[in-house]
């Protein structure tokens, strides 16, 4: 018999979903033949695939499962005590850590006991994927900060940003914080802010921007094209935060989230961000990196408002010290 007990990282969770999440190595058919075969309780009651499972809730399941050590939610084996083992993969290896595995201090914004606020720095990608070596993306760094803490859950992502770009991004510590931020981000009541440089000086302080937006892929790697028939809803507005010779930093507010939504829409408009060697002016990238030093995408994600537990929270950021130099630069 395999016994778990109910914590906030599962609670208000369907009890055919928390044995998908516990036991990820088993297949349907397992679960369906379990729990059509009365092998499943809670708190001594037979289970049923669509009751929701509350905080403190006892789970016994009468049939021996496959390991869930690598469940997405940090379940561990009953035997499994120690706070190094709970929800985590296997160890980082001796070739893990010489890659660079953890060795890169988390800039951590804001810390609470549900959630990070943290700076991601420009280059790094934010999640694990194909051509990013072992410990280069946010996620690791984060797994090992939770290791670190002793945490029972693995730090998780509410959203993302592009690799190239810069700046703020939420990081939920629990199951049911992470539905929550999720929740908030789908439901549009996260407003997020970014600083860019563009090429050229718009004609208007103040703007929308609404174009559909289609993914293509090809051995080159994924991106955005406008297309209204086929298309994504897509809306970016922006301000114009100061005038330079020939460039414009500008603030913008995403009212949807489409990747690279901002770098795709204002070089569809003529205006492409400085340092976007995708939508980009190569030229213009070339002779900006000689002359002013820009070696990066200019976007970076500065300011986040959210409500958090009846409050609006709002968190800030500002841009790092190289895109300062470049501004600096610009101005003398």
């Amino acid at each position: 018999m395999i016994t778990r007990t109910i914590d906030r990282n599962f609670a208000n969770m369907r009890l055919d979903r928390f044995l998908r999440k516990a036991f990820p190595d088993e297949s349907l058919s397992v679960f369906f033949a379990i729990l059509r075969k009365k092998k499943v309780r809670v708190n001594g009651v037979i289970g049923k695939a669509n009751q929701m499972l509350q905080e403190g809730d006892t789970v016994c399941i009468y049939e021996n499962l496959k390991s869930e050590s690598n469940s997405e939610f940090g379940i561990r084996n009953s035997d499994l005590n120690n706070a190094e083992n709970r929800g985590w993969t296997k160890a980082s290896t001796a070739a893990d850590r010489k890659s660079g595995w953890g060795a890169r201090e988390l800039d951590i914004i804001l810390e609470t006991e549900d959630y990070l606020v943290v700076n991601k720095p420009s280059g790094m990608p934010s999640q694990p994927g194909s051509g990013t070596r072992p410990g280069e993306s946010l996620v690791e760094h984060l797994w090992e900060w939770g290791k670190r803490e002793h945490l029972d859950f693995k730090p998780t992502l509410a959203h993302r940003l592009d690799q190239e770009t810069s700046g703020l991004l939420l990081v939920a510590l629990h199951g049911d914080t992470l539905r929550d931020l999720t929740r908030l981000i789908r439901e549009h009541e996260v407003k997020k802010f970014y600083l860019a440089l563009v090429k050229g000086n718009l004609e208007k302080e103040k703007g929308t921007i609404e174009a559909s937006l289609t993914r293509t892929d090809n051995a080159k790697g994924s991106k955005m094209q406008i297309d209204d028939k086929n298309g994504k809803k897509s809306i970016t507005h922006y301000s114009v935060k100061k005038h330079y010779n020939g460039y414009d930093l500008v603030k913008i507010n995403l009212e949807t989230g489409r990747m690279h939504q901002i770098r795709a829409h204002f070089a569809s408009i003529g205006h492409p961000l400085l340092g976007d060697t995708r939508y980009g002016d190569f030229a213009l990238n070339r002779e900006f990196k000689k002359q002013y030093g820009l070696n990066r995408l200019f976007l970076h994600s500065s300011r986040l408002e959210y409500p958090w537990q009846g409050k609006n929270t709002v968190q800030e950021c500002p841009l790092p010290k190289e895109l300062q130099d470049v501004l600096k630069k610009l101005t003398d």
